[in-house]
C-alpha cells in the first residue's frame, strides 16, 4: 500500500484533489492511500466549505488553518506545519499542484526530509517573474521527483531548463482540471440552480482576483474602466472574489457591472457553459472556458496557457483600458482553429496514479 499525502490550499487545487481522490477510491483504494492537508491558505464557509460538499470528497485530515499573510510569513508558517505532519506520520509521497504557497511549501517540507515530491500541473510558464505564481512553480518543480505536464509545451519549457539532466521523472498526462470539467459538468445541470437566478439574455462572465491587477489601484480602475464600456454592449456578471470586493470598497473603484456573491464550482461551471464568452484573470477558468468551448479575453499580459493564444480560443488584453475594449472586439470576430484535446483525453488522474505506483 503507497500511502501519499495531498496538500491543497486554494479552491482551484480542491477540485483539482477531488478528481485524483474519486479516482483512488474508484479504481484504487486497495494500492493507494491517500490523506489530505489543508494549509488553510484560502478558507471560509463561503469560498471553501461548499468546494468540498459540492465535490464530494471527505473533509481535509489535516488543516493548518494558516490564513492570509505577506507571502514569506504565510509560506514560512505552512513550511512548518506541514513538516510537523510529515514527521509524525509516514508518507510515501507528497503531491502538490499547481503554483500557489501552499504549493512550495509542501514541496520545500517533503524535499528537506527527502520525501518523494509529485508535482501536478508542472513544467507551466508566464516568463514573468513579477507573479508570485511564476516563482512558485519554477522552485517546486525544481525540487520535485516526478513532474506531470498538461501539455507538449510544459515538457519542452522544462526541457529548455536543463530537467532532463536532473534525478526527476518527465510525463506529458494531460490537465487533471479536464477529467474534473468532464465529471462534475453533468452534476452541475442536475444540481446548479444559479441559471435561475440569471436573467435569461446573453452575458459575459467575469472573474478577477490576481494580485498584480488587484494591487494596482490605476491598474484595477482602468480594468473596470473598460468593463463598464464592454458592458454597455453586451451584460457582464462578475462573482466578486472577497479580497477584490474590498479593494474596490477602500479605493472607491464604482462599476456598473453586475456583481453578484462568490459561487461554488457548480455554479460556475454552469456560468461558463452558458455565458458567449469569458474576461479573466485567472489561468484555471482561461482553460475552463476553452474545455466548454467559449473564447476568453484574458487581463494579463502574458499566460501559462500558450496553446490558448496560438489556436485562438484566448487573446491577452492587459490592463490598459483601450486595449481590453480593443481585444474584446477583436475576440468577438476571432476565428478558431478547431483542435480537440489540447489537454489530454479526460484520464489525467488515472494516468498519474498509475505512474506513481509504477
Amino acid at each position: 500500500m503507497i500511502k501519499i499525502l495531498t496538500i491543497i490550499g486554494a479552491r482551484p487545487q480542491i477540485i483539482k484533489a477531488a478528481a485524483l481522490s474519486r479516482t483512488i477510491k474508484n479504481g484504487f483504494s486497495d494500492k493507494i492511500e491517500e490523506k489530505i492537508l489543508h494549509t488553510g491558505q484560502h478558507y471560509d464557509e463561503n469560498m471553501s466549505e461548499v468546494f468540498f460538499k459540492e465535490m464530494g470528497i471527505p473533509t481535509p485530515h489535516f488543516n493548518l488553518n494558516i490564513g492570509s499573510g505577506k507571502h514569506g510569513e504565510q509560506t514560512a508558517k505552512m513550511i512548518a506545519g506541514i513538516e510537523e505532519i510529515l514527521v509524525n506520520e509516514s508518507f510515501d509521497a507528497v503531491v502538490v499542484f499547481g503554483d500557489t504557497n501552499s504549493t512550495l511549501a509542501g514541496a520545500v517540507a517533503a524535499s528537506k526530509i527527502h520525501i518523494p515530491i509529485v508535482h501536478i500541473e508542472a513544467g507551466l510558464r508566464s516568463f514573468n517573474m513579477a507573479m508570485p505564481e511564476e516563482i512558485n512553480r519554477i522552485l517546486t518543480d525544481r525540487i520535485s521527483d516526478m513532474l506531470f505536464c498538461p501539455t507538449e509545451h510544459a515538457v519542452e519549457n522544462l526541457k529548455a531548463e536543463g530537467f532532463e539532466n536532473f534525478n526527476c521523472k518527465i510525463y506529458q498526462t494531460g490537465d487533471i482540471m479536464y477529467d474534473a470539467a468532464l465529471f462534475y459538468a453533468k452534476k452541475a445541470e442536475q444540481m446548479s440552480e444559479i441559471m435561475q437566478k440569471i436573467p435569461q439574455e446573453k452575458y459575459i462572465l467575469c472573474t478577477i482576483h490576481r494580485a498584480e491587477n488587484t494591487d494596482n489601484t490605476e491598474r484595477l480602475k482602468s480594468i473596470f474602466e473598460a468593463l463598464d464600456v464592454i458592458n454597455e454592449e453586451t451584460k457582464i456578471i462578475l462573482p466578486l472574489h472577497p479580497r477584490t470586493k474590498s479593494i474596490l470598497e477602500k479605493e472607491k473603484i464604482k462599476t456598473t457591472v453586475t456583481i453578484i456573491d462568490p459561487v461554488g464550482y457548480l455554479e460556475m461551471t454552469q456560468l461558463t457553459k452558458n455565458c458567449e464568452l469569458v474576461i479573466t484573470d485567472s489561468g484555471g477558468l482561461q482553460k475552463e472556458s476553452y474545455f466548454f468551448g467559449k473564447k476568453c479575453l484574458v487581463l494579463r499580459d502574458t499566460t501559462e496557457w500558450i496553446e490558448l493564444i496560438e489556436n485562438g480560443y484566448a487573446l491577452l488584453g492587459g490592463f490598459e483600458k483601450g486595449k481590453i475594449v480593443k481585444t474584446f472586439y477583436r475576440l468577438q470576430t476571432q476565428k478558431v482553429k478547431l483542435i480537440a484535446n489540447l489537454y489530454g483525453n479526460g484520464s489525467t488522474a488515472s494516468q498519474i496514479i498509475n505512474f506513481i505506483q509504477k
